[in-house]
């Protein structure tokens, strides 16, 4: 079965059974979500009505809730250990968050070095992952693979490797592929066959955790992480219908975290129902922009 949803909201007033309405609405079967503003540390309490609310309408629907995601904060640099302190507490506290909200998976940048080099970089990633997780430690940590932009750790395999094998429990620890941020890297997504059986033989298939499904703005090896809608960019909708349905990814979640589509100078709105129809029918849509608009002005 294709386990297939997008980004959405998680906001103070609903938590949660916010989140799951707005993935409905989608024709999602899987989400992500940021439990607070990714940009700054203000938390407000999980609040345990809303999640009980949220599981309930999720059994109703068909949801399972072992294939949510939450997404680290981006205030979150472990690459930095000027900051170690900071990082391990506020991980800490956000994995607390998942486990209060029953969320398995989390995804996690690995972190720029800014400019104190490859090697200090992935060692400070490493020395805070130590420091944060346990044997205890319910939830995994999805590495994402980066673009490589500016000081960007994670842009190729062989630095997740070294992560990986350098955490004491890195059974904790698994991968969030982004073909965007693979095109910007220098990965040929028209060649991701190729790409997996690397990965298999570093990291092991299983490490795969979820995968971020964007198009891209750029071209290959840009290093610059500009997504692009579904069909729209230079990856292109054949060669990501290939890493959706590719039967070695069968069974994870795929996360659409494509822009949101301008429909008036003020006004954008997110492209996901559109897009997941688009995948689930394999029928690349060279319309989506214009029917999104449509169905907008039906609604006024």
């Amino acid at each position: 079965m294709l386990i297939i949803g997008s980004h959405v909201s998680f906001k103070s007033d609903d938590q949660l059974v916010g989140s799951v309405k707005e993935a409905l609405s989608y024709g999602s079967n899987t989400f992500m979500f940021y439990t607070g503003a990714p940009q700054n540390a203000m938390r407000k309490p999980i609040n345990g009505k809303y999640t009980m609310d949220a599981y309930n309408l999720m059994y109703k629907s068909g949801i399972d809730p072992v294939n949510l995601i939450v997404h680290a904060p981006y205030i979150i640099n472990l690459a930095n250990r000027d900051n170690f302190s900071f990082n391990v507490s506020f991980l800490t506290e956000e994995i607390e968050r998942c486990e209060e909200l029953g969320i398995l998976k989390m995804v996690l940048h690995p972190g720029s070095h800014i400019k104190r080099g490859v090697e200090e970089g992935l060692n400070a990633i490493v020395d805070t992952l130590n420091a944060v997780l346990n044997k205890d430690t319910s939830v995994f940590i999805c590495l994402e693979t980066m673009a490589g932009k500016g000081s960007e750790l994670g842009a190729n395999i062989d630095e997740l490797k070294y992560i990986i094998d350098n955490v004491k429990f890195n059974e904790k620890l698994m991968v969030c592929l982004d073909t965007c941020h693979l095109n910007d890297s220098g990965i040929d997504i028209s060649k991701f066959d190729d790409y997996l059986l690397e990965f298999d033989k570093k990291i092991g298939i299983n490490k795969i955790g979820c995968v971020h499904v964007n198009d891209s703005k750029n071209e290959l090896g840009s290093h610059k992480d500009r997504h692009e809608n579904i069909g729209y960019g230079t990856i292109g909708f054949d060669n990501l219908l290939n890493v959706i349905y590719n039967k070695k990814l069968e069974g994870v979640p795929k996360i659409l975290e494509t822009p949101w589509i301008k429909y008036s100078d003020k006004e954008t709105y997110a492209p996901y129902k559109f897009e997941i129809e688009m995948i689930r029918n394999k029928v690349f849509n060279e319309n989506l922009k214009e029917d999104l608009a449509k169905s907008h002005e039906l609604d006024f």
